[in-house]
């Protein structure tokens, strides 16, 4: 069974905005001549790599829930210019909404067993919910309609 990971989505607002963001960064990456993956940069190592790595994603947390993730592959731990040990979580550039459920705030990352993550959206679900306002959407979600 893969293991994923679990992290804030500091700055961001809505899945849309989360999509928005990664498309920037493959557009500035294709100009760059990288490879085309969605980097995040962390400050502590996962120690469980390989379960990660064997189909694990990264679940976005977006304003007090769990709202979309993305697949991970590649962990790769580095020092930064002044020494201070790093790490990317490389992923697809793919977003892949799943069905949102309530998250308190934490730092950093947290480790997710696969029988705990949320389902998946299937293509017309993610496009209608995605499409509704984010206040509406969360209010839909408190009272159990979602």
């Amino acid at each position: 069974m893969p293991l994923h990971l679990i992290k804030l989505a500091v700055g961001c607002d809505s899945v849309k905005e989360l999509k928005e963001w990664v498309a920037e960064r493959m557009q500035t990456a294709k100009k760059k001549g990288l490879p085309q993956h969605h980097i995040h940069i962390t400050r502590m190592v996962p120690k469980r790599d390989a379960e990660i790595l064997a189909g694990g994603s990264l679940y976005w947390v977006i304003k007090g829930e769990v709202a979309a993730r993305e697949k991970i592959i590649g962990i790769e731990p580095f020092r930064d210019k002044d020494g201070i040990g790093r790490c990317r979580i490389v992923m697809q550039p793919k977003v892949i909404m799943v069905s949102p459920r309530p998250m308190r705030p934490f730092q950093g990352w947290r480790y997710l067993a696969d029988d705990s993550v949320p389902s998946d959206l299937g293509k017309s679900a993610a496009g209608s919910i995605a499409a509704m306002p984010e206040p509406m959407r969360r209010e839909l979600r408190d009272l159990g309609l979602l």
